[in-house]
């Protein structure tokens, strides 16, 4: 179990209520009930929701998922569907988000464990969760819960906040009003994708993006969106226009990192995002030798290239707004080379 193996997992862990009494009474409908839950509910809505059941107790299952929110959301949608069948079987679901161990199909870990320990503390047809999935699900799900403060988990030495979900029909977040643009030029730097797929590159993405912000915000009639507000945005699916108005900016930037062997290739954009229209792209390549030294490297490269390029971006756009300012048209004129 090497340390380069762990990453973190939003878990979801859920156990059949009053199991064994029902398998005393009947164990053959039993073991048909429950294999039918796992065929027909559990395992489409977690495929639903980008999860995978990678264990089953007998009365028990887990699932993982990337997200915490997405297995949080899978919890909610599996006890709404059986809530609505009058005589399915009951669940208690626990969810967690932290660091898992494979070992093989199977995943070992925290992550795991814990969510196994807040399974019981739900209600018949419930869910608890972990302060670490409440605060990843607030401004994404709309919660009501039930603080039940830091119980004793059993062989859990850290102390855990639990909160027991009030369920109901979840409601969507209500979509933030587009933010008014700022009196001059704006831009926001998107998390860049990592391309080469090893986990480990991730530092560097996300310290590229860091190191570009930096840069940027020396341009001083430029407003720079901090990195807090940009990687929310971290591995999703993008609607740029949309991007643009939620965050009140003119223009993105997005990208890319790409290692192969001992070099690695950074892939830029500049992109309008009221029109999502590309105004600029490149590519960088340089040795991983020295990362600092590149990353630095870059960053001076990307704002020197995209500081004029916002400047004509900015002319355009300005000479194609009409002014109703008699003056100030008089005073364009007499700028125009026609009138030299």
């Amino acid at each position: 179990m090497g340390e380069t193996r762990r990453r973190l997992a939003g878990v979801l862990a859920a156990d059949v209520v009053g199991y064994s009494a029902m398998v005393g009474a009947d164990e053959p409908g039993t073991l048909a009930r429950v294999r039918a839950l796992r065929v027909e509910v559990i395992e489409p809505l977690a495929n639903t929701h980008h999860g995978r059941l990678f264990k089953t107790t007998g009365d028990g299952f887990f699932v993982e998922f990337a997200s915490a929110v997405e297995a949080l959301r899978c919890a909610i949608a599996i006890q709404d569907t059986l809530r609505a069948q009058a005589e399915g079987l009951c669940l208690r679901i626990g969810v967690h988000q932290g660091e898992v161990v494979p070992e093989g199909d199977d995943l070992l870990g925290d992550g795991v464990i814990v969510a196994a320990r807040l399974e019981p503390l739900a209600e018949p047809g419930g869910v608890c969760i972990s302060s670490r999935v409440r605060e990843d699900a607030a401004g994404k799900i709309a919660l009501e819960v039930d603080d039940l403060g830091e119980p004793a988990l059993k062989n859990i030495a850290a102390k855990i906040h639990v909160f027991r979900v009030r369920l109901g029909t979840p409601q969507a977040v209500p979509s933030k009003p587009a933010l008014a643009l700022p009196d001059k030029p704006s831009i926001a730097v998107l998390p860049f994708a990592n391309m080469s797929g090893d986990p480990e590159q991730e530092y560097f993405a996300d310290g590229m993006v860091e190191e570009i912000i930096t840069a940027l915000s020396r341009i001083r009639w430029l407003f720079v969106i901090a990195r807090n507000s940009t990687f929310t945005y971290k591995g999703q699916t993008l609607d740029l226009r949309q991007v643009g108005r939620d965050l009140g900016v003119r223009y993105l930037l997005e990208g890319s990192v790409r290692k192969v062997g001992g070099r690695v290739r950074i892939a830029v954009q500049l992109i309008e995002a009221e029109t999502a229209i590309h105004l600029w792209a490149d590519r960088f390549d340089g040795p991983l030798d020295e990362v600092f030294a590149l990353q630095d490297q870059v960053a001076i490269k990307v704002a020197g290239v995209i500081e004029p390029a916002l400047t004509t971006a900015e002319t355009a756009r300005s000479a194609k707004r009409p002014t109703s300012d008699l003056t100030a048209y008089d005073a364009f004129l007499r700028a125009s080379p026609t009138c030299a």
